[in-house]
């Protein structure tokens, strides 16, 4: 008898380590409301549906468990298992993660996708030796140009005042010979009523969701870079799973990533024809523009290479081929 309890305990500890749940948060500094976030809590669907609930990921949107720059901090440190952040918001510990924000070194999705299949390796190893791993990336669509007067040539442009939010588009302003004038997405309607500023870059999504179309008449789209947000796991959280689980976070991960990406090419047509619906021009930039942001292109990939050393040569030599 005394055998048969044992077996028979045995057995029931085995089944609940069977049927043990892992339980997982996972914070994006995001609204609920954006594609990204609605592709972030369709990978977690995807994720629970595959392992019958073995795996339960609770999203936490809008910065309500970590601001938006702790993010991959507390993912590194195991604060938390899983996060998703803007990659280029690291740039600042390693160029490498910058990759994608060089501007006008991509001009569409396809030249994006290219860029980042071979930047991938370069950055998986990068969050690897921070303890983590990459499970999906997708992009914003492209900074366009907005302006509050029509915009024929570079000359347009110097000595007009250029919202910047980050040293890229500093850089950019200066480059333009125009006036860097920090501003950030939220204080933009105020910005431009009182004339503060004058044109800027940003996305499609930024021009619709925050209205700027009620005081900014022309739009040209550029796509001068492609921002993307990563979804990643701590690695030890991640090697804690069973092989059957593993292979179900990297299938749900493999398909957020590709419809992540064809949401936000939808979305960019479908916002550019929203922004032209509420009474926006929307016009091709000139000949003579494109050539002048095509020297600023060159002239910050070479600054970015030079800051990225021989790791980022090789991520550009190869995406230009």
């Amino acid at each position: 008898m005394k055998r048969i309890a044992i077996a028979l305990a045995a057995i029931t500890v085995c089944a609940a380590g069977a049927h043990a749940q892992v339980k997982w948060d996972l914070p994006t500094g995001y609204s609920a409301n954006t594609f990204q976030t609605v592709n972030v809590q369709q990978f977690a669907k995807e994720v629970d549906e595959l392992t019958a609930g073995k795996l339960k990921i609770t999203l936490h949107p809008g910065g309500s468990l970590y601001k938006a720059n702790e993010l991959k901090r507390a993912v590194q440190t195991g604060q938390v298992p899983s996060a998703e952040f803007i990659l280029s918001g690291a740039a600042n510990e390693n160029p490498l993660y910058g990759v994608d924000s060089i501007p006008f070194l991509t001009k569409s999705y396809a030249e994006s996708l290219k860029l980042y299949q071979v930047a991938k390796p370069a950055q998986e190893k990068l969050l690897a030796s921070q303890g983590m791993k990459l499970l999906f990336s997708v992009p914003w669509p492209g900074q366009s140009l907005y302006s509050t007067k029509p915009v024929q040539s570079p000359a347009d442009l110097a000595g007009t005042k250029m919202r910047s939010f980050s040293p890229a588009t500093t850089r950019i302003a200066q480059l333009l010979k125009a006036q860097p004038v920090t501003i950030q997405l939220t204080e933009l309607g105020q910005a431009l009523a009182t004339n503060t500023v004058n044109n800027f870059l940003t996305s499609t999504a930024s021009g619709v969701e925050s209205k700027l179309y009620e005081q900014v008449k022309y739009f040209y789209p550029v796509a001068a870079w492609q921002p993307r947000n990563a979804t990643v796991v701590n690695q030890k959280a991640f090697d804690s799973l069973d092989k059957a689980t593993q292979d179900a976070v990297l299938k749900a991960a493999a398909a957020a990533e590709k419809r992540g990406w064809e949401a936000s090419e939808r979305l960019d047509k479908e916002f550019l024809k929203e922004l032209g619906a509420k009474g926006m021009t929307i016009a091709e930039p000139s000949d003579a523009l494109k050539k002048e942001f095509a020297s600023i292109g060159n002239t910050m990939t070479e600054e970015w290479i030079k800051s990225a050393g021989p790791e980022g040569k090789a991520i550009i030599d190869a995406y230009r081929k």
